[in-house]
């Protein structure tokens, strides 16, 4: 119920605005009790960020369900990360703000959310295997849990340039989903098997 409540105002007003006072009202539950399951509002953060990444494996492992070829699973989870975006813009931002300031996973809830993060990474990289093996992704392209990342870099930066600089990019005559399809499109011929590879 805390986290629900949470989770309620964050897609209200955002997370600055968030306040344990305001969760605990919206939750109808003391103050004091939320204390008793969140040390303070960066754990309850970590609670969201948990759910988000959660529903993030599940989203990908549904979009890579519907592709046989890997190469195709790949395109798939990228496009379930878009939409994840645009359907849970404040899960999305969980997930960014812990990546953003990840510490050494001393705290419970930052290590289970780090394990969160390791098992959506997991979809990937498997996908990325998966594609190596049917001979749709390239055998060269080094290691995949290195591939993974510079995918998820190269995306939520896409994701990010797409929401934040709609206006710079439609100067240049571009919309946010030519944007979007032409990145899929590079990405897809980069990791595409070229006869002999």
């Amino acid at each position: 119920e805390i986290v629900d409540a949470a989770e309620q105002l964050y897609a209200e007003v955002g997370w600055d605005a968030v306040t344990m006072e305001n969760v605990a009202k919206t939750a109808r539950l003391s103050r004091a009790l939320i204390y008793v399951y969140f040390r303070d509002k960066g754990d309850l953060l970590h609670a969201i960020t948990e759910r988000a990444l959660m529903e993030l494996r599940q989203r990908f492992v549904d979009a890579a369900a519907q592709h046989r070829l890997g190469i195709d699973k790949v395109q798939a989870i990228g496009r379930a990360y878009v939409l994840f975006q645009q359907e849970k813009p404040y899960r999305f931002d969980a997930c960014s703000r812990f990546h953003a300031h990840q510490a050494a996973n001393d705290e419970p809830t930052e290590a289970a959310c780090a394990a969160a993060g390791d098992a959506v990474i997991g979809v990937i990289v498997q996908a990325l295997i998966e594609g190596q093996a049917d001979g749709s992704i390239r055998s060269n392209i080094g290691n995949p849990a290195q591939v993974c990342v510079m995918l998820w870099a190269f995306t939520h930066g896409l994701i990010q340039v797409g929401n934040n600089k709609k206006q710079e990019i439609a100067r240049l005559g571009i919309e946010v989903s030519q944007l979007m399809e032409g990145s899929f499109g590079m990405l897809r011929y980069m990791l595409t098997a070229k006869p002999g590879q």
